[in-house]
């Protein structure tokens, strides 16, 4: 059965906190590292406190701060840390995993191939299709429902079973295709947050937001194509092949509704970089519109937007720049 196998759950942020707390409910044998003492000893004691769409919940957790605290040989290990964070937790989880181990990539850039570099061919990607946050006071909140979405070279139907415990999943027989498809979003959503500091709902609500979102996606989508990606539609409702096909004024008032309606829905999300950077840590932002840049300059692909807003965010990363909407008309001058 599943519920026998034994979990480790690598990182208790908002994503990962909340997946092992559910995992733990459901009568998963999970194992969380919490990185902080102070945090792990709440999880064992109190519990993670998880609030939002489904209501609130104390999961008291088998929590350490360490990796190496880890007790066990582990048949799945998910590390749900930042995507800077991966290679070192993946290799200190090394000695934790036997020859049938499954390491799962949880993070919202593309690291499947340089988790596969350390731990070897069992590398699972994993598309976060759901949404939630942490706040200051450590309670996790989740935002919205969703979706997993798995992919890999291996049997995954016990995998897929054991994440439907927390949201449903489904197995892609191509997941570098579904990570692009999420980074294009972090790209818009999670580096345009830390441009201006504001929840999705606002900062979509501004056109001029609006038509910055609709510039990434086309230079992101002029990458893929390079690259010889079919990008499949992110949450299976948002087509990017659609959504920029044509430049008569009706489609450019359906996109701008399209991108309303996301707004709306998701009003509540706020950018997990933006909140990096207010905890003193740096953000992603080299593995979503660093990566199109990237890829964009390797495959002679003109990127100016995703290019500038990389710029744009490392001197906020440095303390040269200030988050404030007023950044968006620098780079209004680009589209």
């Amino acid at each position: 059965m599943s519920n026998t196998k034994s979990i480790a759950v690598i990182g208790a942020g908002a994503i990962g906190g909340i997946t092992a707390a559910f995992l733990s409910a459901a009568g998963h044998n999970v194992q969380i590292v919490c990185k902080y003492e102070d945090k792990a000893s709440l999880a064992r004691e109190a519990g993670l406190h998880i609030t939002g769409i489904r209501g609130e919940h104390f999961v008291k957790m088998n929590a350490v701060a360490d990796i190496e605290q880890l007790s066990g040989k582990k048949d799945y290990i998910l590390i749900v840390t930042k995507t800077y964070d991966m290679p070192d937790a993946a290799k200190r989880a090394l000695k934790f995993a036997h020859k049938d181990t499954v390491f799962v990539s949880m993070q919202n850039g593309i690291c499947v191939d340089a988790m596969s570099a350390i731990v070897g061919n069992n590398t699972v990607g994993c598309v976060i299709g759901w949404g939630s946050t942490m706040q200051p006071d450590g309670t996790l909140n989740m935002t919205s429902e969703g979706e997993f979405v798995i992919g890999g070279d291996l049997d995954l139907s016990e995998l897929k079973q054991i994440f439907s415990d927390v949201m449903p999943t489904r197995i892609s027989a191509n997941i570098i295709n579904e990570l692009y498809s999420k980074m294009i979003i972090n790209a818009c959503i999670t580096s345009m947050g830390v441009l201006s500091g504001l929840g999705l709902g606002v900062m979509l609500k501004s056109s001029r937001a609006r038509n910055i979102f609709i510039g990434v996606m086309k230079e992101a989508m002029q990458v893929a194509d390079a690259m010889k990606l079919t990008v499949p539609p992110f949450a299976n409702k948002l087509n990017y092949y659609s959504f920029i096909k044509g430049n008569h004024i009706f489609a450019k008032l359906k996109r701008h509704a399209l991108i309303r309606i996301i707004g709306f829905k998701y009003r509540r999300l706020k950018s997990s970089s933006l909140a990096s950077l207010r905890r003193g840590k740096p953000t992603e932002i080299d593995y979503f519109n660093g990566f199109i840049a990237d890829k964009g300059r390797e495959l002679s692909v003109p990127t100016p937007l995703n290019s500038r807003i990389v710029v744009m965010i490392k001197q906020i990363e440095q303390g040269n720049r200030d988050i404030t909407p007023a950044n968006f008309a620098e780079l209004t001058a680009l589209l």
